[in-house]
């Protein structure tokens, strides 16, 4: 009778090591899981803001270049109307 609580007992014992190790191992194993989701979170934040830069980037490039045009338009008016004065001035002048 003694042998067999003794056995129970140390089945006991060995059952509750086990579970202390799967609950351990569980553990570590969640450790992981956690690690890898935040370095994938860090990695897709990171990709959602390069993106977002280049997309930024694109569209100052764009309205760079409108606003260089709209300039040279203005420009090319102002010339025009310059010339038209001056034409004007030529002909009051020779008359």
């Amino acid at each position: 009778m003694k042998k067999l609580s003794f056995y129970l007992s140390f089945v006991a014992i060995l059952i509750s090591f086990a579970s202390m190790q799967t609950l351990i191992s569980c553990q570590e194993k969640t450790k992981e899981k956690l690690e890898d989701a935040k370095d994938a979170i860090k990695e897709e934040v990171k990709e959602t803001i390069d993106s977002a830069k280049i997309k930024a980037e694109a569209r100052l490039d764009s309205a760079k270049i409108k606003a260089k045009a709209k300039v040279d338009s203005i420009k090319l008016k102002g010339a025009e109307k310059m010339e038209a004065t001056a034409k004007k001035i030529k002909e009051s002048v020779s008359k």
